[in-house]
């Protein structure tokens, strides 16, 4: 289980972080809260599910990019 930060997701999908936070509490991708100072954690399955939901409904935008 590998875990990622926001940083490194937005990075990857070349987003702002902010889109990341707003997709974790839109409750889009599923995330770890692990403190105020360590922030959010997401499993890397999580975030391949998100991106595969996104291309199955057609929305690919950045996240697929």
């Amino acid at each position: 289980m590998a875990l990622m930060t926001v940083n490194e997701i937005a990075e990857a999908l070349k987003v702002h972080p902010r889109t990341v936070k707003r997709w974790i509490t839109e409750r889009q991708i599923s995330a770890i809260k692990l403190g105020d100072r360590a922030g959010w954690r997401v499993e890397e399955e999580a975030l391949q599910a998100f991106l595969e939901e996104r291309r199955q409904d057609g929305d690919l935008g950045k996240a697929a990019a």
